[in-house]
């Protein structure tokens, strides 16, 4: 002990000294390394950290607004909203997504329920950006994912509005469809009014009134569990629906028209002349859009877009066909404007014009005889308009035809729409770099040629015909709605000239269509009603050239895609229209024999409706007066 002692007192208190002091620094300067640590962690990082550590409780939950309602002119609703469930992962309690799908997978199989639909996932995925997993799932699925809510952390279900399309395929070329926002959406300017995750309109209405029919997302914060379940709702900003549309389209004259079309290829537009609201259109073969509810199948998909007779494809606004014998009241039209004829002018028809080494039949081999143009446009005389064809020459007949809105888009209330084609003699030499050639415009003068017309303008030509001159942009939509029913805008009619052709000679062109379905030798009597009321126009369009030789022509064998088109438009009722149509058919042969029955059913369809409405109104003024 005296060792230790001694040992003890042979230490100088500087020792001591120096050797404190450095420990004390080291402390000293441990405990500033602490202070600026959380110095740095509490002001510099304070407001990161603190989302951070919200994040982890809480969640920011987009709501997804209703989009508006669509109805049709009687104000049925066409399309509606319905609550469909989709299976969502938030990242936030575990970042392997792969594990959650094999478990999801598991669940799925045991209980024999499809896992195709399951999203496949690649990539990283981020911390608070909610995944879908799966759009639209089942009650069966749904079931599954809530009494395994433990085991799926992340994994949480949210309701969204789906559409749900009333008319299927009858109005789907009408009303089109909806779809997640794409990347390429919103690089086009929409960033901040679109988010993603958005639904939009893709086609149709649903596209051309998009920004009025989606309204607006709402958010809600959510405090959720360990599990990434939500517990209670701490603050919540309602969506607001979108405005309601209301078109000129009467739902019940739609299905008509589409049972009068049945399966075959081709279109029917229907327009009131008084004012050019779209009273039907139809294109067939059609789709089903319900089938892009959640996300279309790849498999729905590829068999929509191979199918080669194009389901996708409104025809009645874009389909482009030459007209035919109904582009002939134009020709006449113009003949008499500009003075080369009158209505007792007369051509011989022995059934084939001649120009140069080369002949023009008519339709009728052994000929019209002599005719003037009410006879031509009753019994659609070739010999005749090719006469006033080589008249007019083709750059006047181009003049009139746009005139009555050809050669370019309407400006109907849909996207895609197409302008048809009406050639000049400049046309073919910008095009094709060669003269214009007189046999061409003898071709034009019956509609075959280079003339091109879409269906829907083809029902505005002889609406403009029935009410006497006035040319009306065709409208699908009649007004928009907030969702409390209060009118926002209502679409007027809108006229885009007039013709430039006397009242006295669109008379006597209708007077002559009126003999087409009404008069004896008319091509039209497949119209012909007890009412005597309709004036229209068949049509036959060549879709390939043929020889002309005679027995080569008999011979040959035309395949069923190359047919002639079969065509019919007409107005009703003569002197005061309430309606137009137009019909084409591809494919299909005659017009008179073709196009013209699937014009009278819906004619009938569209007056026996009236008839039956007027009926029940005197039922009611009757009953009323009982009252009183």
């Amino acid at each position: 002990m005296q060792k230790i002692h001694d040992r003890l007192d042979g230490y100088e208190p500087g020792q001591f000294k120096d050797k404190f002091r450095v420990l004390f620094i080291i402390v000293i300067v441990a405990l500033s390394l602490v202070v600026l640590r959380l110095w740095y962690l509490q002001v510099i990082k304070g407001s990161e950290l603190r989302q951070r550590s919200e994040n982890n409780s809480v969640r920011l939950r987009k709501i997804k607004p209703m989009r508006g309602l669509v109805m049709d002119a009687e104000r049925r609703v066409m399309v509606e909203n319905q609550a469909s469930f989709d299976l969502v992962f938030v990242p936030n309690r575990t970042k392997d997504i792969y594990r959650i799908l094999d478990k999801i997978k598991a669940l799925y199989e045991e209980r024999s329920l499809t896992v195709a639909t399951l999203n496949s996932f690649t990539g990283r995925v981020k911390p608070f950006v909610p995944v879908i997993l799966e759009k639209n799932i089942t009650m069966e699925k749904l079931a599954v994912v809530e009494t395994h809510a433990l085991e799926l952390p992340g994994v949480t279900v949210e309701v969204t509005p789906v559409r749900q399309y009333l008319n299927g395929t009858m109005t789907a070329q009408i009303i089109g469809f909806t779809g997640e926002v794409t990347r390429e959406e919103l690089d086009k300017g929409t960033e901040g009014i679109l988010t993603s995750g958005d639904i939009t309109g893709k086609f149709g209405i649903e596209k051309f009134l998009d920004a009025h029919l989606r309204g607006q997302s709402g958010a809600e914060q959510v405090e959720v569990n360990v599990a990434g379940k939500a517990v209670r709702s701490l603050g919540r900003k309602p969506s607001l629906p979108g405005d309601n549309v209301v078109l000129t389209i009467d739902s019940e004259l739609q299905e008509a028209a589409w049972n009068a079309l049945g399966d075959r290829p081709g279109a029917l537009a229907a327009l009131d002349p008084r004012n050019g609201a779209v009273i039907a259109l139809v294109s067939s073969p059609s789709f089903d859009p319900n089938l892009f509810n959640g996300g279309i199948s790849d498999e729905d998909w590829v068999k929509l877009a191979n199918d080669p007779r194009h389901p996708m494809e409104n025809r009645a606004i874009s389909g482009q066909y030459p007209p035919g014998s109904t582009y002939k009241p134009i020709v006449a039209a113009a003949a008499l404007e500009e003075g080369l004829i009158t209505p007792e002018t007369t051509f011989f028809c022995n059934g084939s014009f001649d120009m140069g080494n080369r002949k023009f039949r008519c339709w009728q081999e052994k000929g019209h005889g002599q005719v003037n143009l009410h006879r031509a446009l009753v019994e659609s005389c070739d010999v005749y308009f090719y006469n006033l064809g080589k008249l007019l020459g083709v750059d006047k007949i181009a003049a009139y035809a746009r005139a009555f809105g050809l050669g370019a888009p309407l400006g109907v209330d849909l996207t895609r729409e197409k302008g048809g084609l009406i050639p000049t003699k400049q046309w073919k030499l910008n095009r094709f770099k060669e003269p214009w050639q007189l046999g061409e415009t003898i071709s034009i003068s019956i509609g075959q040629g280079f003339n091109l017309v879409t269906p829907i303008q083809l029902a505005n030509v002889y609406a403009t015909l029935g009410n006497g001159g006035t040319l009306y942009r065709p409208r699908l939509v009649k007004q928009l709605e907030s969702p409390d029913r209060h009118v926002i805008k209502v679409f007027e009619p809108e006229k885009m000239g007039a013709l430039p052709v006397r009242p006295q000679n669109i008379q006597i062109i209708n007077q002559a269509l009126w003999g087409v379905v009404n008069e004896s030798g008319g091509t039209g009597g497949s119209l012909r009603r007890p009412e005597v009321d309709v004036a229209g126009k068949t049509g036959t369009a060549q879709v390939i050239g043929l020889p002309q030789d005679a027995k080569a022509r008999k011979a040959k064998r035309v395949a069923a895609n190359f047919r002639d088109h079969a065509l019919f438009a007409c107005f009703a009722p003569l002197g005061n229209p309430e309606i137009a149509v137009a019909v084409i058919l591809e494919n299909a042969g005659h017009g008179g024999s073709a196009a013209g029955p699937v014009a009278r059913k819906f004619i009938d369809a569209y007056f026996a409706k009236k008839k039956a409405l007027q009926s029940g109104a005197k039922v009611s003024q009757v009953a009323e007066g009982e009252k009183r």
